[in-house]
């Protein structure tokens, strides 16, 4: 995995040094892309590139000359077309760039233009740069006769000269350390172009607008389908109980290796269902890539399973806010396309961004209903292990009551609240605040999970017990030692107890 401008700047002289006749860049960038082949191959050879609106032309004093010689006035041309006449750079040290190849290269006739080239150029010493989307996917006629390279996003040194760049051009002068640590943070993950454009609107003569800078940024990420940055400001101090995973976590937010970005996917079971068993092979191929990617990426992650309400989403939504690192929210289901491929390149694209923003050091938080159709070698891949959330103690309901009844400045009797989830207890104190009710007749509107979903528990708790860890208590969660009663009675308590 390139994860530097300099890696895949000596990636590309090593390609064009061993003679790589076919090259597909995914690059989120082409103008950067064909600067850094530019700036990795040299102005002595002849840069030309084909796009749709203007057809062939020259893109640097030898590029002009090789394509007045060689292909003369008429360069008005398709791709297809654009490609068979390219034989005419043979003896030429020429690279041909192709712009958005993946809306071309499944064309019957573009995709034999393509092919027939590759021996040519193989002996000429020509090169045909792709230049292609994030995820794109070859097809399977060029699969194996074409080395597919990613242009990673900017790093954070690249971002930060861009920084001191900007500030020096709107005439403010050197920014501080602060400022450009502060503005890279908020940068990262975007590439270059977006990146520079993003910064110049934030900045002003009073310096620049983080809050601004950030939100640009939620909403340029938010363009990759499946990913969007989550603005909620909870922090694990807002969620009652819970106490061994919040330990955990602070540890691993706080400790070597601490995390840049949580990646946050909601019921995960239900995003990779049918792996395996889809006729279309589209969750199958995106587990796969899943899989490849976490474990290349050396990704770290928890799964937080347990009945709904239990608090699974708002430790995850709450762990980035606890350590100052931004939640990235990874729906999959949002990433499938209709188009053959599309689910897969959408997948790759976001999973590039990902990297990019956490700088290869993101925490994955997964909640899940039932583990039972979890792909096992999925659920490995999150090697920090796997927590079971019960239904909360009288212990902790005490503490959740008191969060949400300072939170909605109410007062008074409690209802019974055996069984009942820190989800139930936030409505219950909601609908107190919103309607006027007193707490005890806002709970005649609430219909408790550990009732309308009884079963259900009970196989959770003993498909948890002994496999899995306990969310609330030290160590491994047991069926009976760590159960909150489901039913049952309890004495009413004053809310400034």
């Amino acid at each position: 995995m390139v994860r530097s401008t300099h890696e895949f700047r000596s990636l590309l002289k090593a390609a064009r040094t061993a003679g790589t006749p076919l090259l597909a860049v995914r690059t989120a960038d082409p103008a950067s892309a064909i600067a850094q082949v530019r700036s990795a191959v040299g102005d002595q050879t002849a840069l030309l590139i084909w796009d749709l609106m203007s057809g062939l032309r020259g893109l640097n004093h030898a590029g002009k000359q090789v394509g007045t010689d060689r292909f003369g006035e008429s360069t008005a041309i398709g791709p297809a077309d654009c490609l068979a006449t390219a034989r005419r750079l043979e003896e030429e040290d020429a690279v041909l760039f192709l712009s958005n190849a993946h809306r071309f290269w499944n064309e019957p006739d573009v995709v034999q233009a393509i092919w027939n080239v590759r021996d040519p150029f193989k002996s000429g010493g020509q090169c045909l740069v792709m230049l292609c989307a994030p995820g794109a996917t070859l097809p399977p006629e060029l699969e194996s006769d074409v080395m597919v390279v990613d242009e990673p996003l900017p790093a954070a040194d690249e971002l930060a000269t861009l920084t001191i760049r900007l500030y020096e051009e709107a005439g403010l002068g050197a920014p501080t350390e602060n400022d450009v640590a502060s503005c890279v943070d908020a940068l990262i993950g975007l590439a270059a172009f977006p990146a520079e454009q993003v910064l110049a609107l934030a900045l002003s003569k009073n310096g620049v607008d983080l809050d601004r800078l950030w939100e640009r940024k939620r909403q340029t990420v938010e363009q990759t389908p499946g990913l969007s940055i989550w603005r909620g400001g909870e922090t694990f101090d807002d969620i009652g109980g819970c106490d061994t995973i919040k330990r955990f976590l602070s540890a691993v937010l706080t400790g070597r290796e601490a995390p840049r970005v949580i990646v946050f996917v909601d019921e995960i079971e239900k995003a990779f269902a049918g792996t395996g068993t889809d006729l279309s092979g589209v969750k199958t191929e995106m587990t796969g890539t899943m899989l490849s990617w976490m474990q290349d990426s050396n990704a770290d992650g928890v799964v937080l399973i347990g009945p709904p309400g239990a608090a699974k989403s708002a430790i995850a939504k709450a762990a980035g806010n606890t350590a100052g690192i931004p939640t990235v929210s990874f729906d999959l289901s949002a990433m499938q396309s209709g188009i053959v491929g599309g689910s897969g390149e959408r997948l790759r694209a976001a999973l590039q961004v990902v990297d990019a923003i956490s700088q290869g050091r993101s925490l994955w938080i997964a909640t899940c209903n039932s583990i039972g159709s979890l792909p096992p070698e999925l659920r490995r891949r999150f090697t920090l292990g796997t927590f079971f959330f019960d239904l909360p103690s009288s212990e902790e309901r005490d503490a959740i009551w008191k969060i949400y009844l300072q939170k909605w400045d109410l007062e008074g009797e409690l209802p019974k609240d055996e069984g009942w989830t820190g989800a139930e207890i936030k409505e219950c104190c909601r609908k107190a605040w919103r309607l006027n009710l007193s707490i005890v007749d806002s709970a005649q509107y609430i219909v408790p999970v550990a009732r309308s979903a009884a079963d259900q528990i009970e196989r959770l708790r003993q498909q948890a017990s002994g496999r899995f860890l306990s969310a609330s208590q030290p160590g491994v969660y047991e069926f009976g030692r760590d159960t909150a009663p489901i039913a049952g009675k309890r004495m009413f308590r004053e809310a400034t107890q």
